[in-house]
């Protein structure tokens, strides 16, 4: 065995776009893996033969991260292959090229190319398709552009680059740069004619789709100068070409998904009335021209366990066998789950950990899934047995010294909150130890005792590693995760106690502890090191210091601001202003690292910028290191090298202040 090394994710697999073939004889999936000389990522198809259970590489050109099944033989993919393509785009011009690959072997080939920059694509035929691409008001079309026209339509983009003009909010979201005036546009497809026909309006913004039966069903918004956080249901009718308004967006409904159920929608909707935007959605069913209720829910209907070793995305929601399939979220652990129109719920995978990605054909269940401190593998869950089918990350397991998490729940204003203890993996109990604090982002989310690399790697080199789920997080009701206007109280006292309970239970130096977190938890480490001096350093990541200053330049801000904090810099400033960590900066004595990204536009980079400054002025030790090309998502999908500065940033920060 040997010890686990900060740069050993570089060599991780993450597996993501599990789907069975229409008959369920095989399974693609896609493999993604970094490329640390290039600074990239590569991702490649991979079929998995149901009946022999053998999984093989179906690409190899690296930038397959997606696919849709044609046929049970053949896959579809997008791909920019094409040279000359390459050049139309660099240039301005939209177009998304799929190929086509047979199973069975052979060479892939152009299927179609579509004059439109796809975001997601579902197959009505072979030859049609509804899809959603990315549409820009203020945008120029080059695609049907000839001669003096085109040159200067060029000409007019070159000119334009230099300039962002912003005219409604938000005009901007992380990961997406600049989305001012910019849709996501419904579109059918006709791959013979090449045609392109828009189902909804310039001003709609599409959120989620799905189609059944010569009918797409959309959620969605229109807006013109600010988005409002509600959507509507609709549902387009291609025969008559006729749009049906299920659940008209002023119902002043947060629509999280809507799918087909039988001869019903069934679709997961929030008045935000009791909890606010967070509120957990309950399901509902239309019919007949009726919106009803059909099962209150207390709990959030995604997956929200944490973890720093995923890549790539997959499908949420699912109708089968006539019955919605959808995940949630109970205390540390994420479950699959369906509900009928009858409003029976059952829970069918009962394993501790994460279900990232499923499928599922006939009384098989196919998932990737996080088991135990194992990695990414995929599951087969039949007759309610799971069944460990692949063994891409086996070594790590199996060759790599790892801790287990120890349960560590503690007791605070009457409420068991859960969290958990990594020994040092050499820990010798006659010995003390320096720790570490890590506290969740969200915070809506929670933590598990599924494998976390940075964790992992601290306690590789002699750390205790705490970490809980403290009043805000996900998994116990909507009340326990109701802090609206009490960000720093609750959850902060959770944290303090949680860090005496360990201190007390453990051979931990307490003057060698440091704390760090991500987002929620950049603030709460924020919020710690102007409130204590408990801890010997910190390190903010793509954290909050400013309620007021994030209201006005995030892409959330405007809205999760004012519900977060219960009011708005107009409202009660001095709210706003008393929940922010820049008011307590001048008492801040320890010595913090802050890490930002420059595209981070969740948590702009002004956040990191205000903190780090406010510690300058007053003489605390204080340290910067932002990443340029990288935005909010830097410790799970950032560029390679950019992910092994960051952690070597951090631990090198509590090498030098928690090492003796």
């Amino acid at each position: 065995m040997e010890n686990l090394k900060l740069k050993d994710f570089l060599d991780y697999k993450y597996l993501s776009n599990l789907e069975f073939s229409p008959n369920g004889e095989n399974a693609g999936f896609v493999v993604n893996t970094t490329n640390y000389d290039d600074n990239n990522y590569q991702s490649n198809i991979w079929l998995l033969n149901n009946k022999t259970k053998k999984y093989s590489k179906l690409t190899s050109l690296n930038e397959e991260r997606s696919f849709l099944w044609i046929d049970n033989s053949t896959i579809i993919f997008p791909a920019t292959r094409d040279a000359k393509l390459k050049e139309k785009v660099s240039q301005g011009e939209k177009w998304t090229a799929y190929y086509s690959i047979d199973i069975n072997g052979g060479e892939a080939d152009k299927y179609m190319q579509i004059p439109l920059m796809v975001t997601a694509i579902k197959m009505i035929d072979k030859d049609n398709f509804v899809l959603t691409a990315k549409y820009d008001n203020y945008g120029i079309n080059l695609n049907e552009m000839t001669g003096e026209e085109r040159t200067k339509a060029i000409a007019k983009l070159k000119e334009e680059k230099d300039y962002e003009v912003l005219d409604e909010i938000p005009f901007w979201s992380n990961g997406g740069g600049f989305t001012n005036q910019k849709r996501n546009r419904l579109y059918l497809y006709n791959r013979v004619s090449n045609e392109v026909t828009p189902l909804t309006c310039e001003h709609t913004v599409v959120t989620y789709f799905s189609y059944k039966d010569g009918k797409v069903l959309y959620v969605g918004n229109v807006f013109e100068g600010k988005l409002e956080q509600r959507e509507g249901i609709f549902c387009y009718d291609i025969a008559s070409k006729k749009t049906e308004t299920l659940l008209p967006i002023d119902a002043n409904f947060r629509v999280s998904y809507a799918e087909f159920l039988e001869d019903a929608v069934i679709c997961a909707l929030n008045d935000c009335k009791e909890y606010g935007m967070n509120q957990n959605p309950s399901f509902y069913v239309i019919k007949n021209g009726k919106v009803e209720l059909l099962k209150k829910h207390d709990t959030w209907m995604i997956n929200t366990v944490g973890s720093d070793c995923r890549y790539g995305g997959g499908k949420a929601y699912r109708v089968v066998n006539g019955k919605l399939y959808f995940p949630t979220t109970v205390f540390k652990d994420s479950f699959l789950n369906t509900i009928d129109l009858a409003g029976n719920e059952t829970v069918l995978t009962k394993a501790n950990g994460s279900v990232d990605v499923y499928d599922v054909h006939g009384d098989e269940i196919l998932f990737v899934g996080l088991r135990g401190i194992k990695l990414q593998e995929i599951y087969s869950l039949k007759d309610g047995e799971e069944t460990q089918l692949t063994s891409f990350n086996e070594n790590v397991y199996t060759d790599k010294k790892l801790s287990i998490p120890e349960k560590c729940n503690f007791v605070n204003d009457g409420i068991e909150i859960e969290g958990w203890v990594l020994k040092p993996v050499d820990y010798d109990e006659t010995k003390t130890y320096p720790a570490i604090l890590d506290i969740h982002g969200g915070p809506k989310t929670v933590f598990g005792e599924v494998f976390y690399h940075e964790m992992q790697v601290w306690a590789n080199m002699g750390y205790f590693v705490f970490f809980c789920n403290p009043r805000g997080g996900d998994g116990r009701g909507n009340a326990f995760a109701d802090i609206r206007g009490k960000y720093g109280t609750i959850d902060y006292d959770d944290l303090m106690k949680f860090t005496d309970v360990v201190l007390e239970k453990y051979p931990i130096k307490a003057d060698r502890v440091g704390v760090t977190g991500g987002s929620y938890g950049g603030f709460m480490t924020n919020w710690i090191i102007g409130h204590t001096d408990r801890f010997r350093c910190a390190a903010s990541q793509r954290s909050i210091a400013n309620w007021i200053s994030k209201f006005g330049t995030t892409d959330i801000g405007y809205y999760f601001n004012a519900d977060q904090n219960a009011s708005t810099p107009w409202i009660n400033q001095e709210k706003l202003w008393w929940h922010s960590p820049m008011k307590y900066a001048d008492k801040a004595k320890t010595p913090t690292l802050f890490i930002h990204s420059e595209e981070d536009y969740r948590c702009w980079l002004a956040e990191g910028i205000q903190m780090f400054t406010a510690l300058k002025y007053h003489g605390v030790e204080a340290r910067l290191c932002m990443f340029r090309g990288e935005n909010h998502e830097l410790s799970r999908s950032g560029k390679p090298k950019h992910r092994v500065r960051r952690l070597e940033e951090m631990t090198n920060w509590f090498e030098k202040y928690l090492k003796d």
